[in-house]
């Protein structure tokens, strides 16, 4: 019998869970390469926000940090962008199980006195448009 691993999160419709692995970081959670990418969930709802962030330069990620409560239940961790100088969504969630990589990410450049925002990439699919976090560059 062959089991098969389902990437995403299994709330969303298949081609809306969402993308990326723990295999692409090293064990101290740095991407392993630049063209390290998270692709959020449930992004399906959010397209009208989305299309109007298409044009902006510059998009990063407006995520707040989990309280200990929504660390103990394991919640969902949604995805707001940063963009024109506005918060705009939410736009998606991360997908289960790299909360802790986006978690770890987002201390370590506040700790380094950098802004803690991941840069973002809105591309457009067969299915609508999605949001990269870019998350190579946060090396």
């Amino acid at each position: 019998m062959l089991f098969r691993r389902r990437g995403g999160d299994p709330e969303f419709p298949k081609d809306d869970r969402g993308r990326g692995s723990l295999d692409d970081y090293k064990f101290d959670l740095l991407p392993a390469n630049r063209n390290t990418v998270i692709r959020l969930a449930g992004s399906d709802p959010h397209q009208d926000v989305l299309a109007t962030l298409l044009e902006a330069d510059v998009v990063e990620t407006a995520i707040a940090r989990r309280t200990d409560e929504e660390e103990r239940t394991d919640a969902p961790m949604p995805v707001r962008l940063f963009a024109d100088g506005r918060i705009h969504g939410p736009v998606g969630r991360v997908p289960r199980g790299l909360e802790s990589v986006v978690s770890e990410t987002l201390s370590r450049l506040d700790m380094a006195g950098k802004k803690p925002r991941i840069p973002v990439e809105i591309v457009r699919t067969r299915q609508g448009l999605r949001v990269d976090l870019r998350m190579g560059e946060t090396r």
